[in-house]
């Protein structure tokens, strides 16, 4: 029967259309990455996703977020992203998360539930805790690493976490993998060297904060990256079709 992923189907096929319809994704972080997962993975028929982020959409997300538009300024993001989920598939069932995950709050899932666990979070300490997380339960998990303060989407690559180079956040995060005896991790990284962002005054977050009410701000950073909308969409679209590509193909074993 004729059906709204009946294009996708051409290609997988129905039992793996079946196996994505009834898989379901945790998505870490709905920013510039994972917002443009989550679109991939609702248009590739994904039959449940949970969405985690304790974040509001803000003024400065404008120029890259998926879900960010001027009617949504101030709501959560996961919110808006569930709208937007329902508005393309009625039938995904979604789970938000008000929260911002770190070690502390990391007793609030089940990753054995999942059938695989996005990363998209700009926290070291966060993506250290999901990936212990999910490497216990036995959950695939893919990371990203940075996107910010890059303008070259072609540079993204798919690798091992091992097998990384030129990215700063790749390197922590190999250094703090092999600490942890972490073997092995599935992470999209960038072989672009990071542009040091410009100090503009006028443009300023940490002089013209726009941040919500009651949100967690920018400003608690060292540094408050440049972004661009073809860099971490680009991020998020790879990483979707990893996660498809993995599922469809555990459904062919």
């Amino acid at each position: 029967m004729l059906n709204q992923f009946a294009r996708t189907q051409l290609l997988f096929g129905p039992e793996a259309m079946e196996r994505l319809r009834k898989s379901r994704v945790a998505v870490f972080g709905i920013g510039g990455v994972g917002g443009y997962a989550v679109e991939a993975l609702t248009r590739s028929g994904i039959g449940t996703l949970d969405l985690i982020d304790d974040d509001r959409v803000c003024l400065t997300n404008l120029n890259r977020q998926l879900h960010a538009t001027r009617k949504t300024i101030g709501r959560y993001k996961v919110d808006a992203a569930e709208e937007r989920v329902h508005e393309i598939n009625p039938e995904c069932i979604v789970y938000k998360y008000k929260t911002f995950y770190l070690p502390d709050t990391r007793d609030q899932f089940d990753f054995t539930q999942y059938d695989y666990v996005i990363d998209a979070i700009d926290t070291v300490t966060g993506k250290l805790a999901l990936i212990e997380a999910a490497k216990a339960a036995g959950t695939p998990i893919i990371c990203s690493m940075g996107a910010g303060n890059k303008t070259d989407p072609t540079a993204f690559r798919v690798a091992d976490i091992y097998q990384t180079s030129v990215c700063p956040l790749a390197r922590v995060i190999r250094s703090e993998c092999r600490k942890r005896g972490i073997k092995k991790l599935k992470v999209v990284y960038s072989t672009e060297q990071p542009i040091r962002p410009l100090e503009d005054p006028a443009i300023s977050c940490r002089s013209h904060c726009v941040c919500p009410p009651g949100t967690r701000k920018c400003t608690v950073r060292r540094d408050i990256p440049g972004s661009t909308s073809f860099v971490p969409s680009v991020a998020g679209l790879i990483i979707a079709g990893e996660v498809i590509k993995d599922l469809t193909a555990a459904s062919a074993r």
